[in-house]
């Protein structure tokens, strides 16, 4: 049996993260899919195009995920994984991510797009230009209105045990016990 037809026995013809019947085809979960359907996906044209091409993603496109993330799939929990990672900014991604558990071999898949830079962007910068790592401390260099949270964390804060995200524009860390997502040009690398 050729793969695709294994993955469409699968999923029964439909899209396995939204699923839509519609322009569903093949696809292999970077970056080093062997090209089994134990590392393939059967997805929809929507799906595909959102993926492949990370501007045009429509946020809620993805509330499929809060049901395909249950997926016993791997290759399913890879993808909603990263979705919902690159969506956190949004607020209700960060709720799914909390509660989807994906075994250690699964998670750094999850995981290695990200570190291997294969996101086509370069390292997050402070605002001096020095280069920020997971687990860093930063200090604010100005205060920010934190937009539905009711706060404003004030300038001079330090944020400690910052995550970096998929956008290297911005990192995540706890402000007043929050997780918020920051822009990295307005935080300075703590000593």
């Amino acid at each position: 049996m050729s793969v695709e037809n294994e993955l469409l026995e699968r999923s029964g013809h439909k899209c396995e993260l939204c699923v839509s019947p519609d322009e569903i085809g093949v696809y292999e979960v970077p970056p080093d899919s062997d090209g089994s359907a134990d590392q393939c996906v059967m997805i929809c044209g929507v799906c595909r195009g959102q993926l492949t091409h990370p501007e045009t993603v429509d946020p809620n496109h993805w509330r499929c995920l809060n049901d395909s993330m249950w997926s016993q799939i791997s290759a399913i929990q890879v993808l909603a994984w990263r979705m919902l990672n690159q969506l956190k900014s949004e607020g209700w991604p960060l709720d799914l991510l909390e509660t989807l558990y994906l075994d250690d071999e699964t998670q750094h898949w999850a995981e290695t797009l990200q570190a291997d830079g294969d996101t086509g962007t370069g390292p997050t910068l402070d605002s001096n230009g020095i280069a920020l790592s997971a687990g860093d401390s930063v200090t604010l260099i100005k205060d920010l209105v934190v937009k539905g949270a009711g706060f404003t964390a004030k300038r001079g804060n330090i944020i400690k045990n910052i995550s970096l995200t998929a956008n290297p524009k911005h990192v995540e860390g706890k402000v007043n016990g929050t997780l918020i997502v920051l822009v990295a040009g307005f935080l300075k690398k703590a000593n």
